[in-house]
């Protein structure tokens, strides 16, 4: 005796629903034939007769009566597994947790999240903002499965793989003398009252690089922790400052100027994983997301622009 495949239950429960042979072939959309010698493979393999030809009709027989009922549970049992393969192709009851820098969260991870959610529009997102010295026990202690982080984070227990070099850019307020120029040098900006983010940070050291390689201090008259206070410092009128592209990756940013900087000064873009963990089908995309948006950012070359 042969044991059944899902392709005979499919068969049978079709003739058992429609009666005949001819109405089995148009429910699975398959040649009548098919259906017929595949019937009497089934019979005859299995050594029981499953129906009963009456007028025409295939009506089930009395002695295969406990077989039909668990035929009905087997496709019971398919369209619930089909049922849930399709809810988790869309992640429904689905979680997906990630963190970002601030600097990269402003914008990027918005729209990356857009891409994410027209993939999978059922799927929940916790978005976490954390600091970089947050970002280990984040996750080690599995609070998420991955981290966009403008800079590296030296722990054997973690990957950090880079996603895109972004520039770093001068931002002024609108209006200011140094919005005129195409493109603005640390020279320009030494003699500004500047915001800033403290060089001690691996984040205000990235920054502050292009000054210490021109053997210049920038004047300081106040100082922020995240990107976007210093924008907003800047939006108002306190002070000039720079800082990444991603921060300011917005085509419309009313009350602030970019510009290209002069000097050729730039920041990478990370993504870190605790070493060893397999991502979940989510957050592999969810990455990718973050690495085409990122791409996008880099490539745009239009900050020169009037009001750019």
């Amino acid at each position: 005796m042969r044991e059944m495949t899902l392709r005979q239950v499919e068969v049978i429960r079709a003739v058992m629903m429609a009666g005949t042979i001819q109405g089995a072939a148009k429910l699975l959309n398959v040649s009548a034939p098919g259906i017929s010698r595949l019937v009497k493979y089934t019979e005859s393999s299995l050594g029981i007769r499953l129906f009963e030809r009456k007028g025409g009709l295939f009506v089930p027989s009395a002695e295969a009566e406990a077989i039909f009922e668990m035929i009905h549970q087997v496709y019971r049992q398919m369209e619930n597994l089909n049922g849930a393969v399709g809810a988790l192709r869309k992640g429904e009851d689905v979680r997906l947790s990630f963190a970002s820098a601030p600097s990269i969260a402003q914008f990027i991870a918005a729209r990356a999240i857009r891409g994410v959610r027209q993939r999978f529009p059922d799927l929940f997102i916790d978005l976490n903002i954390l600091k970089i010295e947050e970002t280990t026990d984040y996750l080690l202690l599995d609070r998420g499965e991955f981290v966009i982080m403008s800079s590296a984070v030296d722990n054997p227990a973690l990957t950090c793989e880079p996603l895109a070099r972004g520039r770093l850019v001068a931002i002024v307020p609108d209006g200011h003398p140094l919005a005129s120029k195409p493109t603005i040098s640390v020279h320009d900006l030494a003699a500004e009252d500047f915001v800033g983010v403290h060089p001690d940070d691996p984040y205000g050291a990235a920054l502050a690089k292009p000054f210490r390689d021109a053997g210049i201090t920038p004047r300081y008259t106040m100082r922020g922790r995240f990107a976007q206070t210093v924008v907003s410092l800047v939006r108002h009128g306190l002070g000039v400052a720079v800082i990444d592209e991603f921060s300011v990756a917005e085509v419309y940013l009313p009350g602030v100027t970019r510009r290209p900087l002069t000097e050729s000064a730039g920041i990478t873009a990370w993504v870190l994983t605790r070493k060893g963990r397999q991502l979940s089908s989510f957050a592999e995309y969810a990455i990718d997301r973050f690495r085409r948006e990122l791409a996008q950012a880099v490539a745009r070359d239009d900050w020169g622009s009037p009001g750019g």
